[in-house]
């Protein structure tokens, strides 16, 4: 059985910084691209941020870009997503999901999800 679990959410002021961690058990997390989504309440789960299986390139929303940085340790199974310069409209709960591309932009394209992890970013 396939799980992904998130941890290292929490609340922050603006300008703090959160590191994300993603933990894979029941898969190989090698075989997979691996992305990062948001869904804030009220509205649609959205792409922040993936990378490839290699680590080898890493792609990310126009909103994460220059403030963000997805990275993973396949060796433990592991993805992250730290997060710098937070701002109150980075507020969402975060999920982490593994894909069948890494081009991959939407949540139809991933196949396993985490449950999620919140992040609250006050202003």
């Amino acid at each position: 059985q396939v799980q992904l679990v998130e941890s290292g959410g929490g609340q922050v002021p603006a300008g703090g910084s959160l590191r994300l961690s993603c933990t894979a058990s029941g898969v190989t997390l090698s075989g997979y691209p691996m992305g990062w989504f948001r869904q804030a309440p009220g509205e649609e789960r959205v792409f922040v941020a993936a990378i490839a299986r290699g680590a080898t390139s890493t792609y990310y929303a126009d909103s994460a870009k220059g403030r963000f940085i997805i990275s993973r340790d396949n060796a433990k199974n592991t993805g992250y997503l730290e997060m710098n310069s937070l701002k109150p409209e980075d507020s969402a709960t975060y999920y982490c999901a593994l894909g069948r591309t890494v081009m991959a932009r939407i949540p139809a394209d991933y196949r396993y999800w985490g449950q999620g992890t919140q992040v609250t970013v006050d202003s």
